[in-house]
């Protein structure tokens, strides 16, 4: 259930709090979201050949920085970005990033934002529709305890399996900020539609499993998503994200 926020936010320090956000929006929107990004994000916005493509990240990006001003007290066009060997973005220690932690994902028209607080976080989302490969990508990528439960599965339920298996190990790896330089083959992640979503096996430390906490998400019909955070997995409150009054004054 996507809520709207209340005026005055809190996070707690095992709280997961989840915005939803919708990146089709009016023109005149993006173009005041795109006021508060800097230069560099104006440029990755720029390279986009597709205007929607474009468009969409700018909306993200913007609702990033909306978003996290709100926790930290600062304006959004003021926030500096930091960013991991992988390209995984924080908040400089003066902006909040000694103590606030996120992570973005955007697919075909919704973007989902995680906010913890101090606690490594991940989160990925697919739609549903997509058909780029999934039982090669299964048997190429995967790990051999994922294949053999992806086999097992009748046809019909193999789009959704592959789904829950990709984007519960995005979320992971997205969670650890490696990226894809750790191996999708040595971790697995449960598939199976209707069962519960699982880290089940990681094979460089056998312990890390109880380090993790996985769920899946109910990012609406058209969407398969997963979120990854640090133990101990505390609740997650999820918000839908709106323009803020002081952008549409502006239009």
């Amino acid at each position: 259930m996507w809520n709207l926020p209340p005026s005055q936010l809190q996070l707690v320090a095992d709280e997961v709090q989840v915005w939803r956000i919708a990146l089709d929006v009016p023109e005149g929107e993006v173009h005041q979201l795109r006021q508060v990004l800097d230069p560099v994000e104006q440029a990755r916005a720029d390279r986009f050949r597709k205007a929607a493509h474009r468009a969409h990240f700018t909306v993200a990006r913007g609702a990033l920085r909306e978003v996290l001003s709100r926790y930290v007290g600062r304006a959004p066009e003021t926030l500096v970005f930091q960013y991991g060997p992988q390209g995984k973005p924080s908040l400089i220690k003066n902006d909040g990033g000694d103590w606030l932690r996120f992570n973005l994902t955007h697919s075909d028209g919704v973007a989902l934002l995680a906010v913890t607080r101090a606690t490594a976080v991940g989160i990925d989302i697919e739609p549903r529709n997509r058909e780029v490969g999934g039982p090669e990508i299964v048997e190429r990528f995967f790990s051999p305890r994922e294949v053999a439960a992806f086999r097992a599965l009748p046809v019909a339920l193999q789009q959704e399996a592959f789904l829950n298996g990709w984007t519960r190990k995005e979320a992971f790896i997205k969670a650890r900020g490696q990226g894809l330089t750790l191996p999708l083959d040595q971790f697995s992640v449960s598939l199976t539609p209707g069962r519960p979503a699982q880290l089940l096996e990681v094979q460089w430390d056998p312990a890390e499993i109880n380090q993790w906490a996985l769920q899946a998400l109910d990012a609406g019909p058209a969407y398969v998503a997963a979120l990854v955070v640090a133990q101990p997995g505390g609740p997650v409150r999820q918000w839908q994200w709106t323009m803020p009054s002081s952008f549409l004054d502006a239009l």
